[in-house]
């Protein structure tokens, strides 16, 4: 079993940044592909981002290349979010989730992920 947590949620306004960190633990971190994804209400979860459990290989949705990076610290079993220029339409709930893939390649898909966090809400105001 792997548990996830974010936090760095919270209210922004438009053009500002956030930076939303997932801690793992219960499994190698290293081992596993993490990714984000972002749900808002009445719409599927968008994967946004994935980085490879080496952190060598990153992945982005085309919606967010350029504004949203991610990285991750094998050290302290997190992964980060880092959102700049950010917009009302980025309003969600946003998640981590991770992929026991190895230590190499990505994932995009959903259902490619093993475990998820419970989510962190990001409102971003006008």
């Amino acid at each position: 079993q792997m548990q996830l947590v974010e936090s760095g949620g919270g209210l922004v306004q438009a053009g500002g940044s956030l930076r939303l960190s997932c801690v793992a633990s219960g499994r190698t971190f290293n081992g596993c592909a993490m990714g984000w994804f972002r749900r808002v209400p009445g719409k599927e979860r968008e994967f946004l981002a994935a980085i490879s459990g080496s952190g060598d290989s990153i992945y982005y949705e085309d919606s967010v290349k350029g504004r949203f990076t991610i990285s991750r610290d094998n050290a302290k079993n997190t992964v980060y979010l880092q959102m700049n220029s950010l917009k009302p339409e980025d309003t969600a709930v946003y998640y981590c989730a991770a992929a026991t893939i190895g230590s190499y390649g990505t994932v995009s898909l959903e259902h490619e992920y093993d475990y998820w966090g419970q989510g962190t809400q990001l409102t971003v105001s006008s």
